[in-house]
């Protein structure tokens, strides 16, 4: 089984499982095809985090190809450069590129397939076209004079007639294939697995990395109005290497619970879950009132915790820090905070560490800047930036939830020579020596990428993740309380009325927050919407399906059989399996 976010990538990885490939190899596969498919949802110059469990180890653990600041990415020069925010669009922000590199590792360590089998689906695509899905010629429309008068060579990639594609017609990219081609053939040695290693050599130590850096290092407008280089050098990429590493769990109506550690914000799903494990199902029904006001409180309080605690730190103090914000006590502590009106202050918790508080700005609606992918959501609920979602489980046990993100063709300037821009990644650290989250060479920043794996008694039973931002863990939080609390199936989950609370610093360029905001879908209902409002909360209605772009694969252990669910907002979600 498998799902995603595009039909095209879940129809990619079901023909690999198909054909006898294992879920790594059809994730990888489903992977490199969501370049090409949403490129305004991600690219190769973006990031990749997975959750994943093996038919031989049903461990948890996390694939982190969340690429770490440059060296020359120092808060200094930041400021130099006059900023005091990382921009969120132009090379300057961006992170070494994780994805391509991590998912070739993927490949290599736990797949079965030859690189080139595994690019064929992407390289076809690439080179003979891909359906404009709507929302990919709205995110066109929007740059359009971005990049007709400042990033001449994103206008040649992504209008080579000169205008926007239009909606339903075939876009190509044959630079991109060009670039697998190339990578592809640099494959060489006397096994599959040294074949797959030495192509890696190539893309972070060969022509990649010397056209990145060469192309980054010409001043380009960024997202703060002004023209700067990028840092990011060759030498960058070949620092890069992906680590798998043990998945942070907690426990939710006896269902265990595993997430990327604080260097993500995976944590903030396991800490409102503990809170919520203190409430009666009653009380945390997401299709009331007050399901919908404690749900929210409860995020508000973890999402604190966030920005107070969270950061790429030593593994020691991070291992700390989780033990802390996780522990039985301390979810008491923080629950009973939960009242019966909205909360609109930022409540970081005590764990015995002096908490950081962010710049606390306000939320601008019509703050928006030419080529800023996220956040994913305005308060209205529409969409402009976002992410990518795959899930896969295959015959034998091996199960992986994926999300990678980043790099987008409005994040920055396309490469000419590769086809793919540059991610943004570094626009969520703050130029704050500070913060535990603050920018320094070598360090990942907090990302927002936060797939999730479920286990029961040890063995893997789902996983799942959604597209969103800041909103990711939100939308996967009313998932698990209506599949794990109140016994939904998944694809109900999924279709049931989403919301989301705005009172979040956010994570994206120009960091701001809006205290006491909560954006539902109207089809929540007047009444629900009236007592919200009645609670405090400021409460914008957006369309009746807006929100969360969720897919899920499942096992159930004493049976195999499997299950897959997608997402139905937007007709481009699928899940297929046999």
């Amino acid at each position: 089984m498998c799902a995603s976010t595009h039909w095209l990538a879940s129809a990619t990885a079901q023909s690999v499982l198909e054909r006898g490939g294992n879920a790594f190899d059809a994730a990888t596969a489903g992977a490199f095809v969501l370049h090409v498919a949403e490129p305004h949802l991600n690219g190769p110059g973006g990031d990749l985090v997975a959750v994943l469990a093996t038919a031989a180890d049903t461990s948890p653990f996390v694939l982190a190809g969340q690429g770490h600041a440059p060296r020359g990415a120092t808060i200094e020069h930041f400021l130099g450069e006059g900023l005091d925010h990382v921009p969120g669009a132009g090379a300057l922000a961006a992170a070494v590129p994780g994805a391509v590199d991590s998912w070739l590792w993927l490949l290599a360590e736990l797949g079965t397939w030859e690189l080139s089998d595994v690019l064929a689906y992407a390289i076809g695509y690439a080179e003979r076209g891909v359906p404009v899905a709507p929302q990919l010629a709205r995110v066109l429309a929007t740059v359009e004079g971005l990049f007709r008068e400042h990033w001449p060579t994103s206008y040649a990639l992504w209008m080579p007639e000169g205008r926007v594609p239009q909606p339903y017609t075939t876009l190509v990219n044959a630079t991109y294939a060009r670039t697998l081609h190339r990578l592809a053939a640099a494959g060489t040695g006397a096994t599959r697995t040294a074949r797959i290693h030495s192509a890696r050599d190539t893309w972070r130590t060969g022509f990649v990395a010397a056209a990145v850096a060469e192309f980054a290092a010409v001043p380009h407008r960024h997202s703060s109005g002004g023209d700067h280089a990028g840092v990011i050098t060759a030498a960058d990429f070949a620092d890069f290497a992906p680590v798998l590493e043990p998945a942070v769990t907690a426990q939710f109506r006896r269902t265990t619970v595993a997430k990327a550690g604080l260097w993500s914000q995976g944590p903030v799903l396991l800490q409102a879950l503990t809170l919520l494990d203190h409430f009666d199902d009653e009380q945390i029904n997401p299709s009331t009132a007050l399901g919908i006001h404690t749900i929210t409180e409860a995020v508000k309080l973890a999402m604190a915790d966030r920005e107070a605690y969270y950061g790429h730190l030593a593994p020691e103090d991070a291992e700390s820090v989780v033990r802390r914000l996780l522990s039985p006590r301390y979810s008491k502590e923080r629950a009973h905070l939960i009242g019966e009106v909205a909360s609109t202050e930022f409540r970081p918790g005590d764990i015995g560490i002096a908490p950081y508080t962010p710049p606390l700005l306000p939320r601008r609606p019509a703050h928006q800047a030419a080529g800023v992918g996220e956040p994913t959501v305005q308060q209205t609920g529409e969409t402009r930036g976002d992410t990518c979602h795959i899930d896969v489980v295959d015959r034998w046990g091996n199960i992986i939830s994926a999300t990678p993100s980043g790099g987008w063709l409005q994040s920055s300037p396309a490469v000419p020579e590769l086809g793919f821009s540059l991610g943004t990644r570094l626009q969520m650290a703050w130029l704050d020596p500070a913060a535990p989250s603050r920018l320094a060479p070598g360090k990942r920043p907090r990302t927002t990428l936060s797939p999730t794996l479920l286990l029961r008694d040890g063995t893997p039973v789902a996983a799942l993740g959604t597209p969103g931002g800041d909103q990711q863990d939100q939308w996967q939080l009313q998932y698990l309380v209506r599949t794990l609390a109140l016994g939904l199936a998944p694809q109900e989950a999924i279709d049931a009325p989403a919301f989301h609370t705005t009172a979040v610093v956010s994570s994206f360029w120009p960091r701001t927050w809006a205290p006491g905001g909560l954006v539902v879908e109207d089809r929540v209902g007047d009444a629900v919407i009236a007592e919200l409002a009645e609670r405090g909360h400021e409460v914008t209605v957006s369309g009746p399906w807006s929100q969360g772009r969720l897919s899920v694969v499942t096992r159930d252990p004493g049976t195999g059989v499997l299950q897959a669910a997608a997402n139905p907002r937007g007709a481009q979600g699928y899940a297929v399996g046999r």
